[in-house]
């Protein structure tokens, strides 16, 4: 089973930019649809985006679509999201999550495969 870390989070101001990356180990990344799911405080899990196993297929959330960008590197076995424009209301902890199917990663919150420890993203007024 893959294993994820996620790096990349911290604070930003509103209008700015912030990069996740998550990497993954194990020999069979290409196998796994990608996602990001973030959490706020006091809030349900919400799916972010996800990215399909050689990512020809990219998947947002209506509030971010637009602003964020997914992408995957198989050769490195990692995936980003690249957060631009950066609104108060994005500020969350957001997971890295893997599955091995696009399906489960576009309608799931939680039956996933593998997900990351989770890195804090602040946005401030």
């Amino acid at each position: 089973q893959v294993q994820l870390v996620e790096s990349g989070g911290g604070l930003a101001q509103a209008g700015g930019s912030l990069r996740l990356s998550c990497a993954a180990s194990g020999r069979t990344f290409s196998s796994y649809a990608m996602g990001w799911f973030r959490q706020a405080p006091g809030k349900e899990r919400e799916f972010v985006a996800a990215i399909s196993y050689s990512g020809g297929n990219q998947y947002y959330a209506d509030s971010v679509k637009g602003r964020f960008t997914i992408s995957r590197d198989n050769a490195k076995n990692t995936v980003t999201l690249q957060m631009n424009s950066l609104r108060p209301e994005d500020t969350a902890v957001y997971y890295c999550a893997a599955d091995r199917s696009i399906l489960v990663v576009t309608s799931e919150t939680r039956r996933l495969d593998a997900w990351g420890q989770g890195t804090l993203v602040t946005v401030s007024s």
